[in-house]
């Protein structure tokens, strides 16, 4: 059974994921929502003016009294900026699945960021709220989504064509990858016989 915690604050070597405030806004029109080449591959359109995203931000924030919302803005330790967001877009609670969104700011990519914050969303998912499965989605042309994806563990599940049209009206082939409850925790087993056997 799942143990609803909503969304609680996350710290990474790098980032602090947490809850979006109203004061965001700006931020987070300016470093990634009105970018139309960080939102080609997503559901939502990029945002034509601040207040596209005051309107979001202000949603969002209004659905934090749900526990089972797990919505989180990523900001960067260094600058205490925020840079992109994390969520959980759909739960399939018939089989306790949690399915992730995310995005970052073009200014970010390749540098690991949105590796390092999934990572730290599945932990908490997995150890703290019991799912049995964290599953994403991707465009195939969008491989370096896929790529992150991968280095959190998600096997490949299968791809899609043809099976979603972009905010461009464009119809993709989507590949959807998944990791379950029992892998997490054997790799995590694996990893920590790993150190030990090098100390």
């Amino acid at each position: 059974m799942l143990n609803h915690k909503g969304s609680k604050t996350i710290e990474t070597d790098r980032l602090i994921l947490r809850q979006y405030r109203s004061t965001d806004a700006e931020l987070m029109f300016r470093n990634w929502a009105s970018d139309r080449e960080v939102t080609k591959f997503l559901t939502w359109n990029a945002h034509r003016s601040i207040s596209d995203t005051e309107a979001i931000i202000n949603l969002w924030v209004s659905e934090y009294n749900e526990l089972s919302r797990y919505n989180w803005i990523i900001v960067l330790k260094e600058t205490g900026e925020p840079i992109g967001s994390i969520d959980v877009c759909h739960i399939h609670a018939n089989i306790d699945a949690a399915e992730i969104g995310y995005c970052i700011g073009k200014a970010h990519w390749g540098k690991g960021i949105m590796t390092e914050a999934f990572k730290a969303v599945i932990k908490y998912l997995f150890e703290e709220i019991g799912f049995n499965q964290v599953r994403a989605a991707h465009a195939v042309k969008n491989p370096a989504s896929g790529k992150v994806m991968e280095k959190c563990g998600l096997a490949l599940d299968g791809t899609f064509r043809q099976f979603f049209r972009a905010t461009s009206g464009e119809l993709l082939d989507i590949s959807y990858r998944s990791i379950l409850r029992e892998d997490y925790f054997a790799d995590k087993e694996k990893s920590c016989n790993d150190v030990q056997d090098v100390v």
